[in-house]
């Protein structure tokens, strides 16, 4: 306590001398500074700490949720790439498959035509084949009544004129001449 008292004495007792230098020790000014400091700092902790911790605190909790939403729509953000990625290769895949499916079936339309082509000219041909077996028949059927009425006809003719034998060799010049003409 005499510490403290002879602060005091000191502090009051030299309030009457003239000015000193700025670098003068003065201990009245010392202790009304540290008293002012003290009571400034009891009233910043009474009413202001608080309110400046809790804004700085709010602040904190803010720039905090603002990170997280920041990395969260990032990483929502990196998803939706991801799912598009595969959503566009799957639409490829799709596709490729479409075009792979038309070529196969126009390949199989192809060869259906081309063997029903195949099949129709096989029977063009089988119907023209069997259209000129019947005209040949038909004609030689024709070729073979006509000989046969002309042979019976020349034999008719022979057994009636019983002719000798120049008779004979000038009656079937005279058919074979007959026949030529017609």
């Amino acid at each position: 306590m005499t510490v403290f008292s002879n602060l005091l004495l000191l502090v009051f007792s030299g309030g009457g001398e003239g000015g000193g230098s700025p670098l003068d020790v003065n201990p009245g000014l010392i202790l009304w500074t540290v008293v002012t400091f003290l009571c400034l700092l009891f009233i910043l902790a009474k009413f202001a700490w608080k309110p400046i911790i809790n804004s700085l605190s709010e602040r904190e909790n803010f720039i905090k949720d603002a990170l997280e939403k920041a990395d969260n729509a990032q990483k929502e953000a990196e998803k939706l790439v991801a799912e598009n990625k595969a959503n566009l290769m799957k639409a490829e895949e799709d596709a490729q498959k479409i075009i792979d499916q038309g070529r196969e079936y126009a390949e199989k339309l192809k060869t259906q035509l081309l063997d029903e082509s195949k099949v129709q000219a096989k029977k063009m041909i089988e119907d023209a084949s069997n259209e000129i077996q019947r005209k040949n028949a038909e004609a030689f059927n024709k070729l073979k009544d006509q000989v046969a009425e002309i042979a019976v006809s020349a034999a008719e003719k022979i057994l009636r004129e019983n002719l000798d034998k120049d008779k004979q060799v000038k009656l079937v010049n005279k058919y074979l001449d007959e026949l030529s003409k017609n």
